[in-house]
């Protein structure tokens, strides 16, 4: 077999040394799978000199991009380093000088995906992005290829593994309060937010700087993605409404408890008559659904087509071996493609623009906690204002008087209401005098 493939690397961090270490020790495999050998040429870091989890042959270390662009001997470039920018150069370089690309950018495929997609196809090229969603979890092939017969109507997943431990932590914490309160036993446990978050730093879960998961932007990006992909048209990360998780409570996952829900940081997307509405937010859903049991760092990836029905993706959605599998199945596809002689892989491009839709048109039922003053006709006041914008009342609870404070928090459970109509009664609810705040607002999906 004298056909070799060239592959030139950008970054050599967990998931490029991850990708490096599996070419050098499975190449003859992947040889056999490919029709070439696949030899990584050079692999640009910012440090020559440190140490590496990975050894490569004497001369493939370099600390110029340019190097690894520049070689004629490389095929195809793989960009692991993340950020829009100079990630987004770098791979716009490479386009210019006739390679193939693999990245697992979700930010830079989320907000210029599509217009590097029409670069490359432009140039007869490809760009191969598996591993920007989902980590191994196999999302963008099926959405680019096996879905591609069908309407697809709604996208509905857990795709973010930070926020799904912590979530996780907070529901067993609240699992454990209610089971001590039917005993008679006041909890004395933290289980919030904080508490949870710090667990997940110390277990390598979380980022010492945890904004982009824990704010909803690393979901936002990637239903960006899924939704541009499912509902062939642009759905841009600045379109998807996003809300994180840091004002959650720990008496929030109690009482979804008792109501027969869970929480759960749920980004989805759907086609409406409209136009698709697109949203990361947490969220009740009931405990008997599979996305309801989707625990840890895992993710899961829920679609509905017309053809398919309701299709579920689940797995791994992080780590460098999970993400290092994606971008090494992209390689090895865009490999044998090109032993093929068939350089321009099948073209993806939106159809057309689809309006996408303010969250203001949402219908849905809502999980309302209100901190009121403890005296007669405090409801009746918050059901009239409710009623003034069309919300109706499906279930509510009184908890925990405070006897010092005289006040009482209402637990309430709407019907179905449309979000505009929600906000502006929540307004005027928060406005009223026997109303000390509106603790918390979550939408139930499903």
């Amino acid at each position: 077999m004298t056909r070799e493939i060239g592959v030139g690397l950008i970054g050599l961090g967990v998931v490029g040394g991850g990708v490096a270490r599996a070419l050098l020790e499975r190449g003859d495999y992947f040889a056999r799978q490919v029709g070439a050998s696949l030899v990584v040429r050079r692999a640009a870091v910012r440090d020559i000199s440190k140490r590496r989890a990975v050894e490569l042959p004497t001369g493939v270390l370099t600390d110029s991009v340019d190097a690894v662009i520049a070689d004629p001997s490389i095929d195809i470039v793989v960009e692991v380093i993340g950020g829009e920018e100079p990630a987004g150069t770098f791979i716009r370089q490479a386009l210019a000088a006739g390679k193939h690309v693999v990245t697992a950018n979700k930010e830079l495929m989320a907000k210029s995906g599509p217009e590097l997609l029409a670069d490359a196809h432009k140039r007869g090229l490809d760009i191969m992005f598996e591993a920007s969603v989902g980590g191994g979890i196999p999302l963008i092939a099926p959405l680019r290829r096996d879905l591609l017969a069908n309407k697809i109507s709604s996208i509905r997943a857990i795709i973010n593994g930070t926020t799904n431990y912590i979530l996780a932590s907070m529901t067993s914490a609240g699992a454990v309060a209610e089971a001590l309160r039917q005993q008679g036993i006041e909890p004395t446990g933290g289980g919030g937010f904080e508490e949870a978050l710090a667990a997940a730093q110390e277990l390598g879960y979380a980022e010492t700087d945890p904004t982009n998961d824990v704010e909803g932007y690393d979901a936002a990006y990637k239903l960006a993605i899924m939704a541009t992909l499912g509902f062939r048209t642009r759905v841009r990360p600045s379109q998807v409404h996003t809300e994180g998780i840091t004002k959650l409570t720990a008496r929030d996952f109690q009482y979804a408890q008792e109501l027969g829900y869970v929480i759960k940081l749920l980004a989805i997307a759907e086609r409406t008559e409209g136009g698709i509405l697109a949203r990361v937010a947490p969220a009740f859903i009931p405990a008997s659904e599979p996305l309801a049991k989707v625990d840890g760092v895992y993710n899961a990836v829920q679609i509905v087509g017309d053809l398919t029905g309701t299709v579920l993706f689940q797995g791994r959605g992080a780590g460098a071996d999970p993400t290092s599998s994606a971008v090494v199945a992209d390689l090895l596809d865009l490999s044998h493609a090109i032993v093929q002689g068939n350089r321009e892989r099948k073209y993806w491009g939106p159809e057309g623009d689809v309006p996408i839709l303010g969250l203001e048109v949402l219908e849905t039922r809502y999980y309302i906690r209100v901190s009121v003053k403890d005296q007669p006709g405090v409801l009746a006041q918050i059901a009239q204002s409710l009623g003034n914008h069309a919300v109706s009342i499906a279930a509510v609870n009184q908890k925990e008087a405070d006897a010092n404070e005289q006040t009482a928090e209402l637990v309430i459970m709407t019907h179905r209401a449309r979000e505009g109509a929600m906000r502006s009664a929540l307004q005027e609810i928060a406005a009223l005098p026997v109303v000390a705040g509106v603790s918390a607002f979550l939408r139930v999906e499903g």
